[in-house]
């Protein structure tokens, strides 16, 4: 099995970084080809609007939603969260609209405002290392989306079928559980 990392903006190599830890093959995604043979890919955090830009240029917006309804995995983190979402507002923007929640983009302040919490997830007992980098608010998730932990109110990672997303980076954090998680939802997928 192998991952794809969207790989044109943002912290894509951190995700890399972790599947690399955990032993899972990967592959970067700039252009649609890339998707051949994989069977789940990450989204991950950086800006929104330019993932967006370059993912329309490249023809990779349509191959992704392709690529959905083909069955395959997601996994967004921060801003890859975003481009998930059925509906984006603070300012509204264009997004894949897979996964069932409303997200208020840009929700916890400016690029340098980041904070580490540590949180409870469904995932397992021990409480899990949280970094949130200008992060996205889910500001509610419709009836076929699971609330996996929480944070300060909000939902922070959530899944929805063959979909997961969180709004914090656990690829800047040493634990592997959510990659590992995900891992286990593109198996499921294949």
């Amino acid at each position: 099995m192998t991952i794809g990392i969207l790989a044109i903006q943002g912290d894509y190599e951190a995700h890399a970084k972790m599947l690399d830890r955990i032993g899972a093959s990967y592959t970067y995604v700039r252009r649609p080809e890339d998707l051949k043979d994989v069977s789940g890919v990450i989204l991950p955090g950086g800006e929104s609007t330019t993932h967006l830009k370059v993912m329309t240029e490249e023809g990779l917006f349509d191959s992704l939603k392709q690529f959905a309804s083909d069955g395959g995995a997601f996994f967004g983190t921060c801003a890859g969260t975003i481009l998930l979402a059925r509906e984006v507002h603070g300012p509204t923007q264009e997004s894949l609209a897979l996964l069932d929640v409303s997200v208020l983009r840009n929700g916890y302040g400016r690029q340098l405002a980041s904070d580490v919490h540590l949180g409870q997830t469904k995932l397992r007992s021990e409480p899990m290392e949280m970094v949130f980098i200008r992060a996205p608010i889910i500001e509610s998730v419709g009836k076929g989306v699971q609330v996996l932990a929480e944070d300060a109110g909000h939902p922070v990672l959530v899944r929805q079928g063959k979909i997961l997303a969180s709004t914090f980076h656990p690829e800047l954090s040493e634990d592997p559980s959510i990659h590992e998680y995900f891992l286990s939802i593109a198996n499921d997928a294949t």
